[in-house]
C-alpha cells in the first residue's frame, strides 16, 4: 500500500538512519522561536510572568518532528492541535494555514534540518485586571525550535532502556483532564520520574485507579504477546506516531489491538517499546524486573522502528522546508 524507498544509510537501533547533521550556523542555529509574529533567538524569547498558561498551566501545545529537512505528517500534528486548543476553549485567531507558515519560516531561518518544533497556545493574560473569568483573556499562539531531542537517548537504547511501572503515582483522572489533550500537567509524571531515577529506571509508566497502564513522560506505550501488538485505550493521548505505528503494523500485516492493558500484562509481554514524536520507536528491554528479549529488542519492535524511519522519508508525509541560506 506504501511506496519504500531506498535507503543507504545503517539500521543501526541507536540513531534515526538517515539523520544528517544540521548545516547552518547563526545566532538561531541553537533554537529559534516565533512569537507574535517575529522570529527571534529562542534565547530571547520569553511570556508574561502572569500569562494564565504559566501560572495556571492553562495552554495546550503539540510537538512536530523535522527528519532531514522536511516535517513529518504536519497536517496531522496541526489538526491534533486545533483539537486539544477547541478541548480548552482556545481560539489564538490565526488560522492553519498561518500556523503551518509560522513553522515553515521559524526552522527555514533556524536551519535546522532535524528539530524538535512545538506549536503552543497560551490563554494570555484576562483584558480586565484582576478578572477570574478564562473568556476575557486573550489567547495567543507562539511557536519554538530546538535541535532534535529524543526521550530517551540513542545511547540509552543502544545497551537496553528500561522503565518502571510507578507504585506510588498514579496517572491524573481523565474526569479530572482529558488526556487526549496534548498538556503541560505534569506533576504526576516528574513524581514518577524521581521514583524511577532513584531506582536506576530510565523512565516511568503509569497506571488509573484500576491498575490499567496508560502512559509514559512523553510518549506511547505498546506490548506484543504472540505476535499481536497492543496499545492501551483509556488515559492517553492520541500520539501522532502512536497512529503510524498502527498503520505500519497494518502494512506489516501484524495484528494490533486498543484496550485496557493491565500491569501484569505488561510485565507478561514477549516485547514492550514506546513511541514519541522524540525519537519514533523506543524498544524496551527491561520493565520493573522483568527482562524481555534475552535483554535485547525484540523483533517485531526492531521491524516496526526501522519502518517508522523509512516513512518518514515519504513524500506523502513530508512537507518540505525552504532554508535561506
Amino acid at each position: 500500500m506504501f511506496k519504500q524507498q531506498n535507503h543507504s544509510n545503517s539500521n543501526d537501533l541507536n540513531k534515526p538512519p538517515s539523520l544528517e547533521k544540521n548545516s547552518k550556523d547563526s545566532s538561531l542555529g541553537s533554537g529559534a522561536a516565533w512569537m507574535r509574529g517575529k522570529i527571534v533567538p529562542i534565547s530571547e524569547a520569553s511570556i508574561p510572568v502572569n500569562d494564565w498558561g504559566l501560572v495556571r498551566s492553562d495552554i495546550t501545545y503539540d510537538v512536530v518532528p523535522v527528519i532531514n529537512g522536511g516535517f513529518f505528517r504536519l497536517s496531522d500534528y496541526i489538526e491534533r492541535f486545533y483539537v486539544s486548543m477547541d478541548g480548552l476553549k482556545l481560539d489564538p485567531r490565526l488560522g492553519e494555514n498561518g500556523i503551518e507558515t509560522a513553522l515553515l519560516e521559524m526552522v527555514g531561518a533556524s536551519g535546522l534540518r532535524n528539530s524538535y518544533v512545538t506549536m503552543v497556545c497560551s490563554r494570555g493574560i484576562p483584558t480586565v485586571p484582576g478578572s477570574r473569568d478564562p473568556r476575557e483573556c486573550e489567547n495567543y499562539f507562539y511557536a519554538w525550535c530546538v535541535p532534535y531531542i529524543h526521550v530517551i537517548k540513542p545511547e540509552v537504547i543502544a545497551r537496553g532502556a528500561s522503565a518502571l511501572i510507578s507504585d506510588s503515582v498514579k496517572r491524573i483522572d481523565e474526569s479530572s483532564f482529558d488526556p487526549t489533550i496534548k498538556n503541560y500537567h505534569w506533576g504526576d509524571f516528574t513524581r514518577g520520574l524521581y521514583e524511577a531515577k532513584e531506582q536506576n529506571y530510565d523512565t516511568v509508566f503509569l497506571v488509573d485507579h484500576k491498575d490499567c497502564v496508560t502512559e509514559g513522560p512523553g510518549f506511547n506505550i505498546f506490548v506484543v504477546k504472540d505476535g499481536k501488538l497492543m496499545t492501551p485505550i483509556k488515559g492517553v493521548l492520541h500520539g501522532i506516531t502512536r497512529r503510524t505505528v498502527l498503520e505500519i503494523a497494518e502494512s506489516l500485516n501484524i495484528e494490533t489491538e486498543i484496550r485496557k492493558i493491565t500491569k501484569q500484562e505488561v510485565l507478561d509481554a514477549d516485547e514492550v517499546f514506546v513511541s514519541t514524536s522524540a525519537g519514533g520507536v523506543m524498544p524496551l528491554v527491561r520493565v520493573n524486573s522483568t527482562i524481555f528479549s534475552n535483554n535485547k529488542p525484540g523483533h517485531i519492535s526492531k521491524k516496526i522502528r526501522k519502518k517508522y524511519w523509512e516513512w518518514t522519508e515519504l513524500s506523502c508525509y513530508r512537507t518540505l522546508i525552504n532554508y535561506s541560506d
